[in-house]
C-alpha cells in the first residue's frame, strides 16, 4: 500500500506545484512518477491529486497523506543520517533549536570547550524554529530546544541549565535610571524595543503590563541585540532583556539594568531532548556543558 517513495512523491508535489519540477527534484521520470501514484490510487480507490491548469493540487486523501509525510519523512532522514555516520565511523550531529534570542552569546561558550572535548560531533543550530521548537523535536529535525519556556510533553525531557532575572534596559542617564526597580504605569509613555516577537511571548507584556492593565506608548521591533542596545543607550527608548546580558553589555555601553517591580521576573533557561535519546554520551555531555556555563 503505502510506501516511503509515496511520501515523497506527495511532498515534492506540495512543494513544486508541477509533474514536471516534482520528477526533476526527485530524479524520476515523469512516467513513473505518474505510474507510481496511479497504482496507489487505485488500491485506496481514491484520486490523490488534481489537475489545475499545468498545476497539481493534493485530495483530501493526498492532503492526508502529505501529512503523514511531514511527520514520517524527517525521522527517515535522521536514521540514514545515523547509519551513515555509524558507518564512517563517525558519532554525530547535534543539531540545536533557539528558542531564546538572547542565548545566543551564551551558547557560543558552551560550544567551543565542547567541540574540543567532542572532536568528531558537529554541531548546527537551527534558526528557523525559534518559536516551533517543540514541533522540530518531535518530528526530528533539531535534537535539542532551547527555551525559557518550556512546554512539557510525555516524549520530551527538559533539563534546567540556570536561573536568571529578566530586567528593564534604559540609558544611563534616562529619567528611570536613578530607580532600582519600576511599575507598569511608568512604562507608558515609553518606546518599547524587542525582538520580533508576537507580545503573547514576551515577559514584559504577560508578567508584568498585561496583569496591571498597562501598555507602552510604542512598540518596536529590532532583530539584533546589540542594534537593540544601542537604540536604548542613544535614548531612543527600553528593552527588557536577561540580567546576565545586560551585565556583559553594560561594561562597554552606558546603560543600566532596572528591576520589574519589587519582586522582579524570574526566569529559567531549560534544554529539551527527546526522552529516548537521554543516554546518548554527547548529548549528555553537552548538557553538563551547558550547566557548568553561566
Amino acid at each position: 500500500m503505502l510506501e516511503r517513495v509515496h511520501l515523497e512523491i506527495l511532498t515534492a508535489i506540495k512543494e513544486h506545484g508541477t509533474l514536471t519540477k516534482a520528477a526533476n527534484a526527485l530524479h524520476l521520470s515523469q512516467s513513473a512518477l505518474s505510474h507510481s501514484i496511479k497504482k496507489l490510487e487505485s488500491q485506496i480507490d481514491t484520486n490523490i491529486w488534481e489537475k489545475e491548469g499545468r498545476k497539481l493540487r493534493l485530495t483530501a486523501a493526498g492532503e492526508r497523506i502529505q501529512s503523514l509525510a511531514n511527520r514520517v519523512l524527517p525521522q527517515f532522514a535522521h536514521t540514514e543520517l545515523l547509519l551513515n555516520q555509524i558507518a564512517k565511523g563517525e558519532i554525530g550531529i547535534l543539531r540545536i533549536g533557539m528558542e531564546c534570542h538572547p542565548c545566543y552569546q551564551w551558547l557560543l561558550k558552551v560550544i567551543e570547550p565542547y567541540l574540543s572535548q567532542w572532536p568528531d560531533v558537529d554541531i548546527d543550530v537551527k534558526q528557523e524554529f525559534q518559536f516551533g521548537a517543540l514541533g522540530a523535536l518531535h518530528n526530528f529535525e533539531i535534537d535539542v530546544i532551547i527555551t525559557p519556556d518550556p512546554l512539557f510533553t510525555p516524549k520530551v525531557q527538559y533539563i534546567p541549565v540556570f536561573e536568571y532575572e529578566h530586567k528593564l534596559v534604559v540609558s544611563s542617564d534616562h529619567p528611570l535610571a536613578i530607580q532600582e526597580c519600576i511599575t507598569p504605569e511608568q512604562l507608558s509613555d515609553q518606546v518599547l524595543f524587542s525582538y520580533p516577537v508576537e507580545p503573547d511571548r514576551l515577559d514584559i507584556y504577560t508578567q508584568f503590563l498585561r496583569p496591571a492593565k498597562s501598555t507602552v506608548k510604542q512598540h518596536k521591533t529590532i532583530e539584533t541585540t546589540e542594534i537593540m542596545l544601542q537604540m536604548v543607550a542613544a535614548g531612543r527608548g527600553v528593552c527588557a532583556l536577561p540580567g546576565w546580558l545586560i551585565d556583559e553589555y553594560s561594561k562597554s555601553m552606558p546603560i543600566k539594568s532596572l528591576r520589574f517591580g519589587e519582586d522582579g521576573i524570574h526566569k529559567q533557561i531549560h534544554i529539551g531532548i527527546r526522552k529516548d535519546d537521554k543516554n546518548i554520551n554527547y548529548l549528555k555531555d553537552f548538557i553538563t556543558q551547558a550547566q557548568q556555563t553561566v
